[in-house]
């Protein structure tokens, strides 16, 4: 068996797969068999082998590595840095052994059907748990979250020394009060979001299925379902656990899954039952037999399976071998007939879930930045604490007088602060919940909304967040003519003439070559909409309308009745459109189709051969008799680059094809040929003689296919678009004109991810595409890299496989080179691979991202990224209720960064400093204080003076900052470059805090020296005069710093004002009431106010006059 092992660079480092961490425990659980993370990854064969993966196998630092030989010198190897990440996720070991402790590592297993009280293993109950904590976590794991912070921390210190007499400065409410509502406030918004989440994870396990037992159908919830049991689904029902398909009510013998929240593909996958338990009568014989299946143990790969059924109550004993085929992932949806299915996997084993990372607290970048500047202030706070002490020359006990300096200035930290921000979070949560020209839009996430402000990188699903995934046909070129959507009648005119005209028209007058060039041109029509007609993998299903049964309207084919289903929606966009030119499929099994002519007749086709569509092979072909005349005919269509050395030679296919991908349609070459009975028979020989070779298999039986494709007749091209969603192209050159750099990550394959790449121009006309060719090993790697390394300007569209062998082997280098892209798209991704390209950007770059998806496959990206967006869409709600924030259309996105971000993140920058500010302000007045009489700790104001300094008498104007703005919504929107200036975080920087802070020292040793120049004898009079010139003052910056006003500003700042006034009564004990009513006192406060903030309104109308920031420019 190969096992993975590290690659070694010429230098001898080892260098570790990034994914590896989260990989670590499955790979643990499985020591002897090497898995890959991506999609197309190799389980091990039935056969026991192992599939290696790139450059993997005995010595791996040889093998592929070593074929490079000098040309690794060109790239030197970069040791991989881990920068420390901006989360409080626990590490993925200890969670794991968390969540492992009770069922112990996963082994492969054995499973009786029908009897869960045979199993050899315990496994996990079958429950989905999206929530951070638990009932007992909850509580302790808040507070730590809360006390993590070294602003909170201190503050709970404060507060706990207030508790030592000696320490003691004032009343304890002072300090609890505050330290108290800010939990409060804490774990009131945790535990609503926490309900929230047990409610939505409730819902999911209540949903009730049916389950077969001996005592006949019972009803059972999601949560009971075990290992063993054999559950039915309903069509239309999701899919409960993880589970071997067994039996279908369908004749065909088969079903079609919608697989969307699994891999974010809406293409219907064809599934097959076990065929032992699909010939029995009835379901209630499962029970009857002795039979079990024998799994691999679970793993995260949701494209492979291995495994086999066993009957062993049969002469002899029947198995069969298991594939992807028979396999039901849980949170699949069946669209057709009613399943039964035995359960292998449930709960924390499901695929679904492995493919999920855990929900992590996230933490704003911002929020980090006002922890880093408290830190700064509490240096301060030491120093000048230490200065005090130092200036009496350490005398007496002075360690004691440096905690009670400490204390004393502990206003340079503002403990309001965090209140103040959070209470900010909330308003623009409303705000942003409120906006009529967003509706729908949820925020689920109320901790980061000034994330929105600062995002550098968004990483995008396609199908469903781009496109409406409602494919549309656009194009039908035959060469010399093309039809488009307003062409579409003439088309339908030569369908109707060539069914609806004798076989030998009547010699009409007129011109001969007219009739027959139109003649011509009807057969060429109609041989190319019949090619398109039968050429798919597409089965009509009839169901009742309420009026006509199943069974009739199956009978009579009736049109009202019909749906179509099949693995692809180009295939379903096609057949729809030649049924609205008048060739209709009305019927088809396994062996046989039927269509429908204008005239009602009914063509039967024999199905002979059916080489369906591959991801290698880039086409699909199918072989069929006409009943009618017994012509045999072998029709195929595939993508241009492989149908161009298959068909005849021509002048046209290229430049048409080109000029039709250019417009955004997904382009199909479909062709044909004419097979004589001899030829066929030959061929069938030949196919089924590969078929049963043992050796090579795969290789010999394309090569006979590949016999037949050649010299096939063009018919014509097809052109369907993907419809995207309204305006997504002005929002995405908004966002690129903001400066954001737009990921598009998919599960859909490549040349489908290019086209709508272009189509949605987030490529634009100008740019190259350079498609980065399959690699396997570091070689190739390395040679692809340096092709790479000489473009520029150029966007890159790379598949999950490529992919993975270069972060393999050249992350540093690899990420260099596609952050410098204006664009990139990496197709063929898997959930977990979502999630770690968005975790190496935030390492390499430093830089926030935004990830945006409507699927079950995007929950990952979307929870690991800095600001998650879930769209509501087709694919359910299940990436709209793991993001952070819910939209219902991919435009909104436009909005909610360009706008709400904006303002979120320059509102709270402003507020934050502005807190700062007022802390500062009486701090530096309480310096001042000190240092006059004698360095002494006692403190300026006492008791409620403190407390109301920073709540009644100054809170309301300093939050209504919060509805601040310095442009309108519709300025932000039309000119995004705005956007661009806060990706380098200059509202909140340590410039802007500098200046902020010395302002405060102004301020407050102008109020603090001026009340003590103009007070007369009484102590309590410099109390009075400074304390009032500080309130006026503080509310006199809020004016100053206010761009728009808004009337719930001046209504703040009016009720400040009557409050401080009315509360003057009840302050006696330390403001003289008598005095603040003379004249004395009140030019006094005017001046010391003015002199205050006179020169701080002068330097800012003369900034304003010769350095106008960017956004004044647009206002004036």
């Amino acid at each position: 068996m190969v096992r993975p092992c590290p690659s070694v660079g010429p230098r001898g480092r080892l260098r570790a797969w990034p994914g590896a961490r989260e990989l670590a425990p499955s790979l643990r659980a499985r020591p002897a068999r090497c898995r890959r993370l991506l999609p197309r990854g190799g389980a091990a064969p039935a056969g026991g082998g192992a599939e290696a993966g790139p450059g993997s196998g005995p010595g791996c630092a040889g093998g592929a590595a070593a074929k490079a030989g000098d040309m690794t010198d060109n790239i030197p190897l970069q040791p991989v840095r881990q920068k420390k990440r901006m989360d409080s996720r626990p590490r993925a070991g200890c969670s794991e052994w968390l969540r492992c402790c009770g069922g112990g590592e996963p082994r492969p297993r054995t499973v009786w059907l029908g009897r869960p009280e045979k199993r050899d293993q315990r496994y996990p109950r079958n429950v989905i748990n999206n929530q951070k904590y638990n009932f007992f976590t909850f509580l302790p794991g808040v507070l730590f979250n809360q006390f993590k912070y070294f602003f909170n921390l201190y503050f709970l210190l404060l507060a706990c020394s207030q508790f030592v007499p000696e320490m003691r400065l004032g009343a304890l409410y002072t300090y609890w009060v505050p330290l108290g509502f800010v939990l409060a406030v804490t774990i009131i918004r945790e535990a609503v979001e926490e309900i929230r989440c047990y409610m939505r994870d409730k819902e999911v396990n209540s949903q009730v299925y049916s389950r077969l037992t001996a005592r006949g159908t019972v009803k059972v919830k999601s949560s009971g379902i075990q290992v063993g049991d054999l559950i039915i689904v309903e069509k239309n029902q999701r899919v409960p656990a993880d589970m071997i398909f067994l039996r279908t009510s369908e004749k065909n013998g088969s079903c079609f899954l919608r697989t969307d929240q699994l891999d974010g593909e809406t293409d219907w996958k064809l599934r097959l039952p076990v065929a032992c338990t699909q010939r029995l009568p009835t379901a209630a014989d499962l029970l009857q037999i002795r039979s079990y299946v024998y799994a691999e143990e679970p793993n995260i790969d949701i494209h492979n399976f291995v495994g086999t059924f066993t009957r062993e109550d049969s002469d002899p004993p029947i198995s069969e071998s298991l594939s992807i085929e028979n396999a039901l992932w849980a949170g699949t949806v069946t669209a057709s007939g009613t399943v039964v299915g035995v359960v292998l996997y449930t709960g924390r084993e499901l695929r679904s879930v492995m493919n999920t990372s855990n929900p992590r607290s996230k933490i704003g970048l911002f929020d980090l930045e006002v922890n880093c500047l408290t830190k700064i202030l509490f240096g301060a706070l030491v120093v000048v604490s230490l200065v005090m002490v130092a200036l009496q020359h350490f005398a007496g006990r002075w360690y004691l007088q440096i905690i009670r300096f400490l204390l004393l200035f502990s206003n340079i930290i503002p403990i309001s602060l965090r209140v103040n921000l959070d209470m900010g979070k909330i308003v623009y949560s409303w705000v942003i919940r409120r906006d009529s020209k967003i509706p729908g839009t949820v925020v689920r996430s109320s901790t980061i909304p000034e994330q929105l402000g600062r995002i550098s990188y968004l990483l995008t699903d396609k199908t469903g967040t781009l496109t409406q995934n409602e494919m549309v046909f656009k194009r039908l070129h035959l060469g010399t003519v093309a039809y488009g959507l307003d062409s579409m009648d003439e088309v339908q005119s030569h369908i109707f003439s060539i069914y609806t005209q004798p076989q030998d028209p009547p010699a009409q007058k007129g011109p001969a070559p007219t009739t027959k060039v139109r003649r011509t041109m009807s057969s060429r029509v109609h041989e190319a909409v019949k090619a398109i007609a039968l050429c798919h993998n597409v089965t009509p299903v009839y169901e009742s309308n309420g009026v006509t049964d199943q069974a009739e309207a199956e009978k009579q084919y009736e049109d009202s009745c019909r749906v179509y289903q099949a693995s692809s929606p180009d295939e379903v966009a096609l057949v729809q459109w030649t049924e609205s030119v008048g060739l209709t499929l009305v019927g088809r099994d396994q062996s046989s189709m039927q269509l429908r002519t204008p005239g009602d007749q009914i063509l039967n086709f024999t199905i002979l051969q059916l080489f369906p569509f591959t991801y290698e092979s880039k086409r699909m072909g199918i072989i069929v008799r006409d009943e009618s005349t017994g012509e045999i005919t072998f029709y195929m269509k595939g993508a241009d680059v492989v149908m161009a050395g298959i068909v005849q030679y021509n002048d046209w296919l290229e430049e048409e094809c080109g000029n039709m991908a250019r417009e955004g349609l997904r382009v199909l070459v479909v062709a044909k040929k004419s097979l004589a009975e001899e030829q066929y028979q030959d061929f069938e020989a030949r196919y089924v003689q590969a078929k049963l070779s043992v050796h090579d298999r795969s290789l010999k039986v394309a090569t006979v296919i590949e016999s037949l494709e050649m010299e096939m007749e063009l018919l014509c091209l097809t052109g369907v678009e993907d419809q995207l969603q309204a305006d997504v192209r002005p929002t995405l050159e908004t966002l690129r004109n903001a400066g954001i750099k737009v990921w598009m990550l998919t599960g859909d394959k490549l040349e489908t991810a290019t086209c709508t790449a272009k189509n949605a121009h987030l490529v634009t006309r100008s740019q190259d595409v350079h498609i980065f060719r399959p690699v396997t090993n570091r070689g190739e790697a390395h040679l692809e890299l340096n092709a790479f390394r000489r473009k520029h300007d150029c966007a890159l569209v790379i598949s999950g496989d490529s992919l993975e062998v270069c972060l393999k082997y050249y992350e540093y280098e690899f990420m260099e080179l596609a952050c410098q892209c204006p664009a990139v798209v990496c197709c063929r991704c898997a959930p977990t691979q979502k999630a770690q390209i968005v975790r190496l950007l935030q390492e390499r770059t430093g830089r926030l991202t935004c990830a945006v998806g409507d699927g079950g496959n995007d929950v990952s990206m979307i929870q690991e990224s800095d600001c998650g967006v879930g769209v509501e869409g087709k694919e359910g709600k299940q990436a709209s209720l793991a993001a952070d924030f819910s939209i219902t259309q991919f435009r909104h996105l436009g909005r909610l960064l360009m706008v709400h971000g904006r303002n979120s993140y320059k509102r709270s920058a402003a507020l934050s400093q502005f807190v700062i500010h007022r802390s500062l302000c009486i701090s530096t007045m309480q310096a001042v204080f000190s240092s006059v009489f004698y360095f002494a700790s006692v403190p300026l104001y006492q008791g409620f003076l403190i407390i109301g300094y920073s709540t009644v008498y100054t809170m309301f104007p300093v939050f209504s900052l919060v509805l601040d703005k310095d442009v309108e919504s519709e300025v932000a929107m039309l000119y995004p470059e705005l956007y661009k200036d806060l990706l380098k975080g200059r509202p909140l920087s340590y410039k802007t805090f500098l200046i902020w802070v010395l302002i405060s020292i102004y301020q407050g040793s102008t109020i603090m020296y001026g009340a003590l120049l103009l007070f007369e004898s009484e102590f309590v009079h410099i109390v009075a005069i400074s304390f009032t010139s500080l309130i006026l003052t503080e509310l006199l910056m809020v004016a100053l710093t206010i761009q728009t006003w808004h009337w719930l500003m001046t209504v703040a700042e009016l009720l400040s004002l009557a409050c401080y006034i009315a509360s003057l009564v009840f302050l006696h004990e330390f403001i003289d009431v008598y005095f603040i009513a003379t004249l004395s006192f009140l030019w006094k406060v005017s001046v010391i106010t003015l002199v205050s903030c006179l020169p701080l309104y002068v330097l800012k109308y003369l900034r304003r006059r010769f350095s106008p920031p960017s956004y004044s420019k647009l206002t004036s």
